[in-house]
């Protein structure tokens, strides 16, 4: 059989197959409040045999918000949309984590009260995000130059990810993944292009990692490190953010984190055409340093997929864009069915169209 198909226990719970629902923003939660709802609930519920859900990336804090129609964990109403969400997912037999987020510098001011996202340094990001007009039409706006952090605020944003934690498992979820990848705020925290720090958080790598260890302790203190998962992205740089020291950076966290057993690591790899392949000598260096789970998502077929986990590089496969347009993944790819294509025009915010209305194989 397989490798794919076959169980794996993460932490306290058992996946049935080594598929992963890799997070994916879709833009469906409803305003004012972003709060999630029924709809979101039909459509995590759909896709309940992947061995593991992790949900979209939902913002811990109003400070955290980057994008229009994206979900928050920080209010009672969110906590109670998402329950319906676990409730649906659980009736179907399925799992699922929340991914934890907090944006940085990649926002807009319309999101902040004094108009300006923060970050590591007031250095601007020079990529865009998605936001909704008053006629609900969303759009790419370029994003201002971020505020620097206090140091005096650092804390109080650990916090928040604690607090984001409890919320996530009173709303029923088995676990969380921490965001640390794809520019956001601990990714920025993470590379000296976008940290200038010279105070504790920032210079040498030990103290570019400290934000993300001090996070990490928080939420593996909340929940229990068995049930937290963390996302990280050495090979996938956005605009400002080519860091030359990323690599060796993201080796030092894996190895002092590797002590508290967190239940996963997963690796957010290049999915563009063209991309660069991973090194192997990465992937074994990750797999000597890390003792637990190792998953990865980034564009990868059933092949390419269980060759790393015959390899014994990884553990499991995170697909992201296949399982939109197929919420049966796992079944197509076990019965080598073709798989249908999304519709490009329904990925962010609209109704069901696109969202919960690909039908699964015959």
């Amino acid at each position: 059989m397989s490798r794919l198909f076959a169980p794996l226990p993460l932490g306290p719970i058992t996946l049935p197959n080594r598929i992963v629902m890799a997070p994916m923003t879709r833009a469906r939660s409803t305003a004012p409040g972003d709060v999630p709802n029924a709809l979101m609930a039909g459509y995590y519920a759909q896709r309940a045999t992947a061995g593991l859900i992790v949900s979209e990336a939902t913002w811990i804090s109003p400070q955290g918000k980057g994008y229009s129609f994206t979900p928050g964990i920080h209010t009672d109403a969110q906590v109670a949309g998402w329950r319906g969400v676990t409730d649906a997912v659980h009736a179907a037999g399925g799992r699922i984590v929340l991914q934890l987020w907090h944006v940085g510098r990649k926002s807009h001011g319309v999101f902040h009260a004094d108009g300006l996202p923060v970050a590591p340094s007031a250095i601007a990001s020079g990529s865009q995000v998605w936001v909704a007009g008053e006629d609900g039409v969303g759009r790419m706006l370029d994003c201002p130059t971020p505020r620097a952090l206090r140091i005096e605020e650092i804390p109080g944003i650990v916090e928040d990810y604690r607090r984001a934690t409890a919320r996530a498992l009173e709303a029923g979820f088995d676990g969380v993944e921490i965001h640390g990848a794809n520019g956001y705020l601990i990714d920025q925290f993470l590379r000296t292009t976008s940290n200038h720090r010279d105070d504790a958080y920032g210079g040498d790598v030990a103290r570019r990692v400290r934000f993300l260890e001090e996070v990490t302790r928080a939420v593996a203190d909340e929940a229990g490190a068995e049930r937290v998962g963390l996302r990280l992205a050495p090979f996938v740089a956005g605009p400002g953010m080519d860091c030359p020291e990323i690599v060796p950076t993201i080796l030092e966290a894996a190895r002092r984190l590797a002590p508290l057993g967190l239940a996963y690591l997963h690796l957010s790899e290049a999915d563009w055409d063209l991309a660069p392949e991973v090194p192997m000598d990465f992937r074994h260096a990750l797999r000597e340093a890390w003792p637990t789970a190792i998953v990865v998502a980034g564009r990868y077929t059933r092949e390419r997929g269980e060759a790393l986990l015959d390899a014994g590089l990884v553990d499991a496969i995170a697909f992201g864009r296949p399982f939109i347009a197929n919420p049966d993944l796992p079944a197509r790819l076990a019965e080598d069915l073709p798989l249908a294509t999304p519709d490009p025009d329904t990925l962010f915010g609209g109704d069901a169209r696109g969202y919960t209305d690909y039908p699964h194989a015959a």
